[in-house]
């Protein structure tokens, strides 16, 4: 009998992140074991080693994946009926209607009270998200939607206020969550960056209530 064809490095992590993000939704991140993902993608448990070092490994490759598959920057990108500004809002927007990827992100929450984790997803927001947003921020200020000083702190700001409102990172009831927010909000305004709009206002309610539930109150 012929032996299975065995498959390339590429395919197991392919199959890996695949049965780890089925099983991170539906059983939840910490529920669910290496034993778990490997048994739904089909190898034995030396082989999850072989192309991760750990679980926390695989949720941020996860994160990235879906970040790339469904880029909202490259979405709005190309949008020429709007202004810096507006695309910047739009982004917002469109970046919470990422359904998988927000489900893979709030299964993440609780962990990022490990320090360990915390700054490796730091350092990935950094790395991907800071010129991205210096791009869009730089095209706001050229077209004069955006009238500010602070580009450049902007951009490495930004994908960092997340990380504020994380209550398993820096612990906050529901009710404090929502007077961050505003703070965030009055004080980019200030800073020549003025987001709030209906949208945004909208979807801002739902991201709070959804980390109240899944970030906890406690460290």
């Amino acid at each position: 009998m012929a032996r299975p064809a065995k498959k390339a490095p590429e395919q197991w992590k392919k199959d890996i992140l695949n049965a780890a993000q089925k099983l991170f939704i539906s059983k939840g991140y910490e529920e669910t074991s290496i034993s778990d993902i490997m048994n739904m993608a089909g190898g034995a448990k030396g082989m999850f080693y072989r192309c991760f070092q750990s679980k926390e490994e695989v949720m941020h490759a996860l994160g990235n994946q879906l970040f790339f598959e469904n880029n909202p920057f490259e979405a709005i990108k190309g949008r020429n009926d709007l202004n810096g500004l507006q695309k910047i809002q739009s982004l917002l927007v469109l970046n919470q209607s990422d359904i998988k990827r927000n489900d893979i992100n709030m299964q993440a929450i609780p962990i990022l009270k490990y320090p360990h984790i915390l700054a490796a997803a730091v350092e990935e927001n950094r790395r991907i998200l800071t010129p991205l947003w210096l791009e869009l921020l730089e095209e706001g200020k050229k077209d004069g939607s955006i009238k500010t000083e602070y580009v450049k702190e902007l951009s490495e700001l930004l994908p960092l206020i997340n990380f504020w409102l994380i209550p398993s990172v820096f612990p906050a009831t529901e009710q404090e969550l929502h007077h961050k927010y505003r703070f965030v909000m009055e004080v980019l305004e200030h800073m020549g960056l003025p987001l709030l709009n209906d949208d945004i206002l909208s979807f801002a309610g739902k991201f709070i209530t959804n980390i109240s539930e899944n970030g906890g109150n406690e460290l």
